[in-house]
């Protein structure tokens, strides 16, 4: 029995020769330190709201109003890992090396669309519904 034929990998690398277990690694190295400074920022706009209004929310500060700023940031968090998706894709195709050059943008982008979105649901969500 010949046993020196490498069995294939059922999983193809990518057009650059990285498997999908290096794909993986790069871009939990890239964006999980990065996720830092998007919590950050979607806590900025919440506390600058808060903090700038303060008479305003005094009074919601309530257990189950903790427990649904706990969702919103857990939820906000899931939203985040869609950055995997798109970086996941893009590292398979032929256009590895530059794209691992160039998605600070898409990061720049996301937090920008999150913050943005953060602001709009204080503003017209949150904000108007405070007694």
């Amino acid at each position: 029995m010949d046993t020196s034929h490498a069995t294939p990998s059922p999983i193809p690398t990518a057009p650059s020769g990285a498997s999908f277990r290096e794909l993986i690694g790069d871009a939990i190295r890239y964006w999980e330190p990065r996720r830092l400074g998007y919590n950050f920022v979607l806590a900025a706009i919440v506390l600058s709201w808060v903090g700038l209004t303060w008479p305003h929310f005094r009074g919601s500060f309530t257990w189950p109003s903790v427990l649904a700023v706990f969702v919103l940031a857990v939820l906000a968090n899931i939203c985040y890992c869609a950055a995997y998706i798109v970086d996941l894709t893009v590292q398979y195709s032929e256009f590895r090396d530059p794209w691992r050059k160039q998605r600070w943008v898409l990061w720049a982008v996301g937090v920008a669309f999150a913050g943005a979105l953060t602001y709009y649901w204080i503003a017209d969500e949150i904000f108007p519904s405070v007694a």
